[in-house]
């Protein structure tokens, strides 16, 4: 099939894919793999086509282990963008192209903060520790390439701040990273589900004003820590 563009697997040997029907295919001998790391590259190869993109799935994440197309075509397109990039315009773009990432990633860094604070609605007297608890999550949630549920837009910000604030409470306020959970199916998502139960409940304490033993909350504990560690 290789007049035909498809989404396929590693094969059984270097040169051979796997498609979604289970059909094994060796990729024609005028053909090579280009690997991943060169988006601009990728797209336009892709777009004179045929290709074959290689794609590898590890747990929820879909990985892209490289494209095979005409090596011909590869190596036509790579010297094309060569040239361009040596252009003066070429690097005023990627300036350009950069600033704009860098404004629109400080809107959404801004705009994640408040989604949080909305979410924490902690009652006045704890506001300041609201602040630090926002900071703590945005610091971890919104780096670009971080993975983490912020940086999806598969559902709303708001959404995004509460699964992060539950996230964050989960490794920082719980055992749950020194848990032994058995692998049997279920038991993990169980196990958050009733870790995100505490969380909340510690949140509700904060939302209403409950007065607060700092020494013995683990919020405080948390915060404190992170917050001592930054100042080292």
């Amino acid at each position: 099939m290789p007049h035909e563009s498809l989404i396929v697997a590693c094969g059984p040997d270097d040169r051979s894919v796997c498609t979604a029907k289970g059909d094994i295919l060796q990729a024609p001998a005028d053909w090579s793999l280009l690997p991943p790391g060169d988006p601009a590259l990728t797209r336009r190869v892709k777009a004179v086509g045929p290709t074959w993109t290689v794609q590898e799935k590890r747990g929820r994440k879909v990985f892209s282990l490289g494209v095979w197309a005409s090596t011909a075509s590869i190596e036509a397109i790579r010297q094309e963008l060569a040239v361009e990039r040596e252009q003066p315009q070429y690097a005023k773009r990627r300036q350009a192209d950069a600033q704009r990432r860098e404004v629109k990633q400080e809107q959404y860094v801004g705009s994640f903060r408040q989604a949080v604070l909305d979410f924490l609605a902690f009652a006045p007297v704890y506001a300041a520790l609201a602040e630090k608890l926002a900071d703590a999550v945005t610091a971890h949630a919104t780096p670009v390439g971080s993975g983490t549920v912020a940086r999806t837009e598969r559902i709303p910000v708001s959404e995004r701040a509460e699964a992060a604030v539950i996230a964050w409470l989960r490794h920082q306020t719980t055992a749950y990273d020194q848990m032994k959970i058995p692998r049997i199916k279920g038991q993990r998502r169980e196990t958050r589900r009733l870790l995100a139960e505490k969380s909340r409940q510690l949140l509700e304490g904060y939302r209403r004003g409950t007065l607060v033993d700092k020494a013995d909350c683990p919020l405080e504990r948390a915060i404190s820590g992170k917050f001592l560690a930054a100042r080292e």
